[in-house]
Parts: structure tokens; sequence; C-alpha cells
């Protein structure tokens, strides 16, 4: 299969790139070259997505029998791509997000769950979880309305694993490796559904391979993992003697600490982690043990590569604040002995 992934340099694109080389595929990547270096083996066009002139010498490279997008964020960028490449490419598998459920995160959710709304003449500047999965449903609009049948949608929840940039694992890896008490969110029973970055790559190929038609959620099975599981793993990879201090997610609410960036991963609504992804594995999605993502990550930040992005200049607790809201947890525990 020829495939293009538009990217191919980080994360889900990079895996991408390199399982379609380990199943046999010609692969080509698309991207400005700034992000970091492709995979050896693919054939590399540099351009731009917002460039005409760009997008015009990628469709002269084609044809291709797939597209795989994971970097498609706005409805213009989209749009242009996929006009450019229609009558290039056979098939389009692009890379959405669970953001686009108007119920998400507060409700559980299904596949057929209702979308938030999109109109091009949205709010001048908005910004938020919202407009990011509006502008996800224009996205998803402008794939379906030139590839119709010939397209796949994917909306991942947490994607977690080597080589993940936005930095929520690498954190707490990090932190728990420095050892001391541990602000640990929720309950070790909270249940939690990150898959790892492999397994939806994996699945992104078999769609692009089977052609299979419509959306998926992609996720672990609702209940795969505990939030207690993830901490031990990263505590048993790291070797780490951190003692990790649970506390309730009111508690946390109350003292202000930012759900998702401060404590990365901790979001306490119910929807969050209640993503049913059982199509998607009817159809094929397997995932491994979070303990697998995790000692894999671990392994991968030893080798001295740096995460670094502005996504995760925003991630985590400063040890002042851990610190403080630990000592009012304490006074609480012992307030009520």
């Amino acid at each position: 299969m020829r495939l293009l992934i538009l990217g191919g340099t980080r994360f889900l694109g990079r895996v991408v790139a390199e399982q379609a080389l380990q199943r046999g595929h010609d692969v080509t990547t698309f991207n400005r070259g700034r992000s970091g270096d492709d995979v050896p083996g693919v054939t590399t066009i540099c351009g731009d997505r917002t460039s005409e002139q760009d997008l015009a010498a990628l469709a002269d490279s084609g044809p291709w029998d797939a597209v795989i997008d994971p970097s498609g964020m706005t409805v213009a960028m989209v749009e242009d791509t996929t006009r450019a490449l229609a009558d290039v490419a056979s098939w389009y598998v692009f890379i959405s997000t669970v953001n686009v459920y108007r119920g998400w995160p507060t409700a559980p959710l299904t596949d057929a769950s209702p979308l938030r709304e999109y109109t091009p003449e949205g709010p001048e500047g908005e910004s938020g979880p919202d407009a990011y999965g509006r502008q996800k449903v224009g996205c998803e609009r402008a794939v379906v309305s030139v590839f119709g049948e010939c397209a796949t949608i994917l909306r991942p929840s947490v994607i977690l694993g080597p080589h993940e940039y936005v930095g929520r694992l690498p954190w707490w890896l990090s932190r728990i490796h420095n050892g001391g008490r541990v602000l640990a969110p929720g309950a070790a029973t909270w249940k939690i559904q990150p898959i790892d970055v492999r397994d939806a790559a994996s699945f992104s190929l078999d769609c692009a391979e089977r052609h299979l038609v419509g959306s998926y959620n992609v996720a672990a099975p609702i209940g795969h993992s505990t939030f207690g599981e993830l901490l031990a793993a990263c505590r048993k990879a790291t070797g780490s003697t951190a003692e990790l201090v649970w506390v309730d997610h009111v508690f946390l609410r109350q003292h202000g600490v930012r759900e998702w960036t401060e404590l990365p991963i901790w979001r306490g609504h119910e929807g969050t982690w209640q993503v049913d992804a059982s199509r998607a594995h009817a159809t094929g999605l397997t995932c491994r043990p979070l303990e697998e993502t995790v000692a894999d990550t671990w392994r991968w930040l030893q080798t001295g590569v740096t995460v670094s992005s502005e996504r995760f200049a925003e991630l985590g607790i400063s040890a002042e604040r851990e610190k403080r809201i630990l000592a009012a947890w304490d006074a609480r525990m012992a307030a009520e002995i």
C-alpha cells in the first residue's frame, strides 16, 4: 500500500510511520520539518498545509492508496488538504478527538453521542475545550464532504506512550521518580482508560488497510485500569519509594487545583473515563496493559530525549504548592479523627 502520513515526526504520526514500514508499506510523510526527524525509511516531502503551492506539489507526488491525518487542527487546513488530495487518494483516515462530543467530559459517551455544533462564523478568538471540539467537528465534516464513504473518523480519548510530546505521563514519571510524598488525585480505585499510542497507531493502519467506514471511539475498555495502577506502575518503572497520598476530588477543587494540567490526566468528571469504544474493539482494536505503556515510556525517557512543547510547559504542580495542599489535607484528616 502507498501510504501518505500528514505529519509523521511526532507521537502518533511517528508511530504510525514506524508500524507502516514494519507492515511493508511504501510510506510518504508530508510535514514542515520543524517538529523532529522523520522515521528512517520513509519518503519525505517538505511542505506546509497552509500553502496552496505546497499542497499542489504534494498532490503531484501521488497517488496514494490511503492518507492518515493526525495533524489536521483547523477546518481551513483540513478543507484545503482534502480538496488537494481528492483525486490522488483512495481513502482518508482522520484522527479527531472525543472533544467533538457535546457531553465530554461530563457524561458517558458512545459512538452515537451527539456532537458539538460547528458554525464557520463561530465566536472570533474563542478558546478552550469546547472551541477545540467544535473545530474538530468542522474538520470531520470537511473530510466527509470530500471523501464521503471513503473515510474513517477516529476519536481517541487520552493517548499515552513513548514519544509523547504533551508530557502527561512523562510528568508523572518524573514526579514519582523524585520521591517524597506525592499528591495523588481522587482515589486509587478511580477507573481510567487511556490507550497506548502503539495500539492507536495499529488501529489507524487497520482502518486504512481494511477501508473501515464511519467513526470510532478509540480508547481502552471502560475500567481497563485505575489511577492507582497507573501511579503504582510509575513507582515500579522508576524504582521509586514515593508515598502516594490520595486526596479526593472535592478537596482538590476547593483548593483550586487545575484539572488536566496541574495534576495531568486528572479530571474528576464522570464522563472523562466513560468512553465506550466497544465498536472499535469489535472491529479489531486491542489494548496492551497500562503497566507496559508506563514501563516503555520510562525506558524511552532514559534515552536522553527532551519532552518540550508549549503544552508540556503548562503541566504540573509546583513542589511548594503540592506541600501546602498536602499539609492542608493532613490537617483535615487529623481533625476528623
